[in-house]
């Protein structure tokens, strides 16, 4: 059924098709109106799930992580300094095995305060253990809390289903539901393996770990991470197979025969794919990966699409202050560094930071550079800030 939804809508009604037992937040913007929205379906009874209104994000999360260790499907939603307050806890849900899902809506992080999206909240948390999936427009971020459900569950592990703020989260498209039974059906009934209200199967959860046994379970959570991979390919394949919408953990964009290419994540590939057509038709071989999957970071994948290409620009929505570039770039960098392209011609952006747009002429003159780094092959500048006034 095609719809129009914002993107905060198209992740609360995939919440109410969904139905989880529990939902517990502290809304923020502009994250409020998916809780705001799910909120108002359990006071109209179209959800049985119990809504817990806590009085911080801190609480929302630890609120989360009870109710999934008792044997809960759970579900929040965050945004910025609330998803910050959560970091503790985050740590502790990934490391409990809890599959919790958050619906994320990405926000700079003060200070100065600004309320609109970048990447860096998402970032803070690429170490917490957490599945990311990032999303380009509202049709994504529905399919993908469909499946992270699925993921998180199947792997043992929480995720966080991102958008961009007020690009998507606040703005209408045209998106394709399925009915509610196939999305029941899809996610199927919870049954989990272990849970703290099975009395009858008492076991100990979150005790204190010392040197004896802590950092085999570390090393444990981190194995299950890596073999998230092929769990998040066969929800996609079966999502495809049921709903006709395909996922992997990045989408190629004119990518195969390119010879200059650009590597981002979340509404920005939207905008990449409009200069990449007219690159095209001028005849410039000119690509595009944008990336689903940042955690579990699909290296080898990526090294393997990158193998062709003669200049590359990485695309990053935040920055890291104390390292070397910006976190996308550095994964991306470090994964040609250990193959055999290691030769690649490679090239750092920070954009968009605070809400900023980027413009079709900016990632004009992104490709510009390339097709000169290409020829040259001279870098001059390795790491550039875009849209920013110096």
């Amino acid at each position: 059924m095609k719809t129009i939804k914002t993107g905060n809508e198209a992740m609360a009604e995939a919440m109410r098709q969904i139905n989880p037992d529990v939902v517990a937040a502290y809304p923020i913007t502009p994250a409020t109106e998916i809780v705001m929205i799910f909120s108002q379906f359990v006071a109209d009874g179209l959800v049985d799930t119990e809504y817990i209104a806590v009085e911080s994000e801190h609480s929302a999360m630890s609120a989360c992580i009870g109710a999934s260790a008792a044997g809960a499907r759970v579900m929040t939603s965050t945004s910025s300094q609330g998803l910050a307050l959560m970091y503790e806890m985050l740590y502790i849900a990934a490391g409990l095995r809890l599959p919790i899902v958050i619906a994320e809506v990405n926000r700079a992080l003060s200070s100065p305060i600004n309320i609109h999206g970048d990447h860096s909240d998402t970032m803070g948390a690429r170490d917490s253990g957490w599945i990311q999936l990032f999303s380009e427009n509202s049709q994504e971020a529905y399919d993908n809390i469909i499946q992270a459900v699925k993921i998180a569950e199947t792997a043992k592990l929480p995720v966080m289903v991102t958008t961009d703020g007020f690009i998507i989260s606040h703005c209408t498209e045209v998106i394709e539901m399925v009915s509610d039974d196939e999305v029941k059906k899809f996610v199927g009934a919870y049954k989990p393996a272990r849970f703290l209200l099975d009395i009858k199967n008492p076991y100990t959860l979150g005790a204190i770990d010392l040197q004896d046994y802590y950092f085999e379970h570390k090393r444990q959570e981190a194995e299950a991470m890596r073999n998230a991979g092929k769990i998040i390919l066969d929800v996609a394949a079966d999502f495809d197979k049921k709903f006709g919408r395909k996922y992997e953990f990045f989408e190629k964009y004119k990518l195969d025969d390119a010879e200059i290419a650009v590597v981002c994540m979340g509404s920005a590939s939207g905008t990449t794919k409009v200069v990449v057509d007219e690159l095209r038709s001028k005849g410039i071989k000119a690509g595009l990966l944008k990336l689903r999957v940042f955690r579990p970071f699909p290296y080898n994948e990526i090294i393997k699409e990158l193998s062709s290409v003669n200049a590359l620009a990485v695309l990053d929505r935040s920055d890291t202050f104390s390292a070397y570039s910006g976190p996308l770039f550095t994964e991306i960098t470090s994964s040609l560094y250990t193959s055999l392209n290691s030769k690649l011609l490679t090239l750092n952006y920070i954009y968009g930071l605070g809400g900023r747009d980027i413009s079709t002429e900016q990632i004009k003159s992104v490709f510009d550079d390339l097709a000169k780094i290409s020829q040259t092959k001279k870098v001059e500048n390795l790491i550039n800030y875009i849209g920013v006034r110096e």
